[in-house]
């Protein structure tokens, strides 16, 4: 007893209050909020006492106009990603930008993708599970190719030419990897594995390339992304392909994350250093070194999976593992950031056949 007694004696107050509190929340009343934190928490946030996000409750407080105008976002946005990007979707610019395509859809205007489909990324790739960013820039604008993941297609559709060069240098960093079955371009199984595919301009007109940029989405996309780099306290892996892209993950924690950067994969760059970037491989390997063996992308796209190699988890000190100068985005002529990425012209479709030849060779 003695014992007892000496040991309570020489606890500090602060331990005894954590001691009561915990003996009086085991008689709280029935219906007490729940301690356990939201799947879409920051990293060492109090959770005791955050309440459940009530997507609905917060659209009752809406005015009719902004509420109409939100719908779709109320509606299609997944539940870590709305709650993320709430006061970003009340700001005037985004209520603006709503407005811009109420006009364009009341006009007769052809938006890619379609609505249901625009927020697709927040859908497949909740943010607790984000792993790596690839960030596109617009939307595919010709008919049935955009489906809210960058760079991504649906069935039947075949891969368009940036796509296809992106398979040559996925070939290049791993031969057994296989496309899509059909010339085909959907890269969902990516997405599932924690791939965010994110565009900085979700929509565009039909056949009208960047038409909708400067109207509001990029500082919606813009502040997923910056979310990412601030929750994700694990790291996560930037690809930035392109100027455009570049500017975006320029204030990115480096030591953080890895931020993997080279010129965009369009035909009318690809051949300055894309094919040979290397990026599917460098970040599997990073992965490895932050979240273990067996974290890495299968990239295979074919409905198997790629071999297995064993390795052991690279040292996070070397040089290779940490973003270095030979990774940056040199803007050289003709390198805008705007890339058009449909079948403009037989000379390209002909420049991306040659190419995917000289691979097999």
């Amino acid at each position: 007893m003695s014992g007892n007694i000496k040991r309570k004696a020489t606890e500090s107050p602060a331990v005894i209050t954590k001691k009561a509190r915990a003996i009086t929340s085991f008689f709280a009343p029935l219906g007490a909020a729940s301690s356990s934190a939201p799947a879409d928490s920051a990293p060492n946030a109090s959770t005791s006492t955050r309440p459940k996000f009530d997507k609905e409750r917060w659209a009752s407080k809406l005015s009719d106009e902004h509420k109409s105008l939100l719908q779709l976002e109320i509606n299609t946005m997944e539940q870590s990603w709305f709650r993320a990007l709430k006061d970003e979707l009340i700001t005037p610019e985004f209520l603006s930008l709503k407005r811009f395509l109420r006009n364009e859809k009341d006009g007769g205007k052809t938006i890619y993708p379609p609505e249901e489909d625009i927020y697709s990324w927040t859908r497949f790739t909740p943010i607790d599970q984000v792993k790596v960013v690839i960030l596109g820039q617009d939307p595919y604008h010709g008919p049935n190719q955009a489906m809210g993941l960058s760079f991504s297609v649906r069935p039947p559709t075949p891969a368009p030419p940036s796509l296809k060069n992106i398979y040559i240098a996925l070939k290049r960093d791993y031969p057994s990897f296989g496309p899509p079955p059909n010339k085909g371009g959907l890269l969902t199984p990516w997405a599932y594995q924690g791939v965010l595919m994110l565009n900085a301009c979700l929509t565009v007109r039909a056949s009208d390339a960047n038409s909708h940029s400067n109207k509001g989405w990029e500082p919606l996309t813009q502040k997923a992304i910056d979310i990412i780099a601030q929750r994700r306290s694990q790291g996560v892996v930037f690809m930035a392909w392109g100027a455009h892209a570049a500017k975006r993950v320029l204030k990115i924690d480096k030591e953080k994350h890895l931020v993997l950067n080279s010129v965009h994969p369009s035909p009318l760059s690809a051949s300055r250093g894309f094919f040979d970037c290397g990026h599917f491989k460098k970040a599997n390997e990073w992965i490895i070194s932050r979240y273990g063996v067996d974290s890495e992308v299968d990239w295979n796209l074919d409905g198997t999976k790629l071999p297995k190699k064993i390795v052991a988890p690279p040292d996070s000190t070397k040089d290779e593992d940490v973003p270095s100068t030979k990774d940056s985005v040199v803007l050289e002529d003709g390198d805008n950031g705007s890339y058009g990425d449909t079948f403009d012209t037989d000379e390209e479709e002909a420049m991306v056949q040659a190419l995917m030849e000289m691979e097999k060779k």
